[in-house]
């Protein structure tokens, strides 16, 4: 018998905007205590009009790929440990 269990990871993403810039910080819990973060920043050109949603969206797009690197290099450490050589990962 096969028991599926839900899991669950919640993100705390924080962001600091001027008019120009937006920086975001994401963090990441994982359930072994783990926390993994990640920054990411957006500038608006001087030409485009002050979209603050859209400034944050980029920002926090860059902030979650950097804790994607991060979690893909945690998970590839944990199976080089347990299988005692080297993964590599797949690109999608």
């Amino acid at each position: 018998m096969t028991v599926n269990t839900a899991v669950g990871w919640h993100i705390e993403m924080e962001f600091q905007e001027d008019t120009h810039h937006t920086r975001a910080a994401a963090l990441v819990r994982l359930p072994d205590g783990t926390e993994i973060r990640g920054h990411g920043y957006a500038s608006r050109h001087p030409v485009d009009s002050n979209q603050p949603r859209v400034g944050e969206e980029v920002a926090a797009a860059r902030a979650l790929h950097e804790v994607e690197q991060r979690l893909l290099t945690k998970a590839h450490g944990e199976i080089d440990a347990a299988s005692g050589r080297t993964s590599h990962p797949i690109a999608v």
